[in-house]
């Protein structure tokens, strides 16, 4: 992952309604929510989270797809995966015991 698209994820994800939408959708998997459910998991109006959902599909960490008339979004976990990959690519420079709860994740495979 490049620098630039990194910071435009983090930005996406830089606001409350967006990081709950995003959690949400990485809670559920690739198999997504339809717009309208994930408004009202979240207890936000259906207009005010579209503009989110754009912002989160636009910088990467959604994808969008139609199911007949409504939209499903997803997370888009290729992208969350070079995300993290970028986060730790140099971790602790080359001090890999600095980095064990980190470690401990990705052998128990809940970091890809």
């Amino acid at each position: 992952m490049e620098q630039d698209n990194a910071i435009e994820a983090f930005a996406a994800l830089a606001q409350p309604t967006r990081l709950e939408a995003f959690r949400l959708l990485v809670r559920v998997g690739p198999k997504g929510l339809p717009a309208l459910e994930i408004s009202r998991q979240l207890g936000t109006k259906p207009s005010t989270l579209s503009g989110h959902l754009a912002i989160l599909k636009r910088a990467g960490v959604l994808t969008a797809t139609r199911h007949q008339r409504e939209i499903y979004y997803a997370a888009n976990l290729s992208s969350v995966n070079a995300l993290v990959q970028f986060l730790i690519a140099d971790c602790c420079g080359g001090q890999i015991e600095n980095c064990s709860e980190i470690v401990a994740l990705l052998d128990r495979g809940e970091i890809q």
